[in-house]
């Protein structure tokens, strides 16, 4: 047998070991928490779409798995990836957050979508529905801005602005 052979069967038998590694749960709760962002704010429905077929798989409560998603080390890396954008921002939980980190979230929403960082690169490349042209980028950012315009309305502006550490 040849020694790239012998590799590629190596390959493969790890690969089908790893298929016996415990999966993590799946993210897909179906309790909603009553502090969904659609509940605990006015949010259009063509931006609430926007959001769930570009956000929601990694930034909610409710992932739509794809068919690779239960084969190992895929499984693992998208659920590493899915707690990694939860614990960063999670929509389910949006109306939970103090007044504060709402309206710092609001504005790493519209700053992460217009500078293209968000949705990420690595899940438009097979998800390319998720991809926000301008339009949605601008009705996105839009719903941002007025949304954080009330809060600052609504709320005294030392009370949202993040208090500098010394």
């Amino acid at each position: 047998m040849t020694r790239i052979a012998t590799i590629l069967l190596i390959l493969l038998g790890v690969l089908l070991l790893l298929q016996f590694y415990p999966k993590a749960p799946k993210n897909q709760s179906a309790q909603p928490t009553g502090y969904e962002l659609e509940k605990t704010h006015a949010v259009p429905d063509p931006v609430l779409a926007i959001l769930q077929y570009s956000c929601y798989d990694c930034h909610s409560n409710h992932t739509n798995y794809p068919w690779y998603s239960s084969l190992q080390p895929v499984s693992f890396w998208l659920n590493q990836h899915i707690e990694e954008g939860k614990d960063e921002l999670n929509f389910s939980t949006f109306g939970s957050y103090s007044l504060r980190r709402q309206y710092h979230k609001l504005g790493e929403i519209a700053e992460q979508i217009e500078e293209d960082e968000m949705p990420l690169s690595s899940y438009t490349l097979i998800h390319r529905t998720a991809r926000l042209n301008s339009t949605q980028k601008n009705m996105v950012s839009s719903w941002v801005t007025a949304l954080r315009d009330s809060f600052q309305a609504n709320y005294p502006v030392d009370s949202l602005k993040r208090k500098k550490r010394r």
